[in-house]
């Protein structure tokens, strides 16, 4: 069974930095080939962050990468399914739930088709 495990969220101060990371375990590594990072903060929808794929592709969501490009920073440890997102330079609107997701094979440009989930953490910037 495939679990996502996000950790790293907290609470800090706006300019101040986190770094979130996402363990895959429970499957085969190619369940892992493309991981992906959402928010949803309160009040509104959930949205696309960036994905990563295992060859080192990275896509920041369209919706987010005037605000996010430049401050945040995606990673990955293919031998560990494990992906990392550096936020540097937090801001108050970067507030949200961050989870973490999973899918096999390729990556989809429009953030959709992730197969596996995580159960999320908690960003809070605020002064």
């Amino acid at each position: 069974q495939v679990q996502l495990v996000e950790s790293g969220g907290g609470s800090v101060q706006p300019g101040e930095s986190l770094k979130l990371a996402c363990k895959g375990s429970g499957g085969a590594t190619y369940r892992f080939d493309c991981m992906g990072w959402f928010r949803q903060a309160p009040g509104q929808k959930r949205e696309g962050v960036a994905w990563i794929h295992k060859d080192g592709t990275i896509k920041y969501a369209d919706s987010v990468k005037d605000s996010v490009e430049g401050r945040f920073i995606l990673s990955r440890d293919n031998a560990e399914t494990t992906s990392y997102l550096q936020m540097n330079s937090l801001r108050p609107d970067d507030t949200a739930m961050y989870y973490c997701a999973a899918r096999r094979w390729w990556c989809a440009d429009a953030f959709t088709d992730f197969e596996d989930w995580g159960r999320g953490t908690q960003v809070t910037v605020s002064s």
